[in-house]
């Protein structure tokens, strides 16, 4: 099943006999903040426009946890996460479409979660809502219940586990080269990158217009990346959020990987963890 779905098959899909649910995920990082500019609310976005018939999902508040020792975006409560893809009609047996406002990242935060929890049939709308060209609503609908309960699988690693992998197997490292090199650390407290991970920005997995590179230019980046047949693969950020857009850049790639929630914004909250800098792994 492919992971992804180009706008124009979306409007097919929805137009067909089991069009998708739709779940809208517009998010930002609030660093607007800081220069005292209002935070970025996906929910006004989504009221001001969005695809028809398509619900709101909150990352921070339903696809995450509150902010604490297990980083900036930790698991959500998983009972919580269930209740609110109820809400929004997701069912066992319904296709899922995920977008967001074109940067992806949170659309794939989503996508993981389902397809981690056990959803079998969970697509990205690839370059999100800019890519679409049909016409947008601002009714809220209110979607049958549906019957979608999490139960989480493989595929999840912790702090320990992503140390070792990055000994073992291939970690990679989906944040800005910079911040990978501890030349900047915008965020958290601590400037660097996990010991042997490899530099791995998630904005290279895409072209100019936020769409996925097609899937062989993918496999041959991954591979030059260290990537190989029957290799583990495992992926970190800064929170959990941008990681899991590389982790869905693998899969439109065929390649299996592993999700770090935490991140380094769990990894460098304790100081007794090691810490890297500059372009070498080590």
């Amino acid at each position: 099943m492919n992971a992804t779905i180009s706008a124009s098959d979306l409007a097919n899909d929805l137009a067909g006999a089991d069009p998708p649910v739709l779940l809208d995920v517009r998010w930002q990082l609030t660093a607007a903040k800081a220069a005292g500019e209002p935070p970025f609310d996906g929910r006004a976005e989504y009221e001001s426009g969005h695809l028809p018939g398509a619900v709101f999902v909150d990352l921070d508040r339903e696809l995450a946890s509150a902010p604490g020792e297990g980083g900036r975006h930790p698991l959500p409560d998983l009972a919580l996460f269930g209740a609110a893809m109820r809400r929004a009609g997701v069912s066992f047996r319904t296709p899922v479409v995920v977008y967001d406002g074109g940067q992806g990242w949170a659309a794939a935060r989503a996508w993981w979660l389902l397809r981690w929890t056990g959803h079998p049939d969970v697509r990205v709308l690839d370059g999100g809502l800019p890519t679409w060209q049909g016409p947008l609503e601002k009714a809220v609908p209110t979607p049958t219940e549906g019957d979608f309960v999490p139960e989480p699988a493989a595929g999840l690693l912790d702090a320990d586990a992503a140390a070792e992998l990055a000994r073992s197997g291939l970690l990679l490292d989906a944040r800005a080269g910079e911040r990978y090199r501890g030349e900047v650390e915008p965020i958290d407290p601590v400037a660097g990158h996990i010991p042997g991970a490899v530099s791995a920005p998630t904005t290279e997995n895409v072209g100019p217009d936020g769409r996925f590179l097609p899937a062989e230019e993918l496999r041959a980046r991954f591979k030059g990346l260290g990537v190989t047949e029957g290799s583990r693969v495992g992926v970190y950020c800064g929170s959990g959020v941008s990681a899991a857009h590389e982790v869905l850049a693998l899969a439109v790639a065929g390649v299996p990987a592993e999700l770090y929630v935490g991140s380094w914004s769990e990894w460098s909250s304790d100081p007794d963890r090691p810490v890297a800098v500059g372009p070498d792994p080590q």
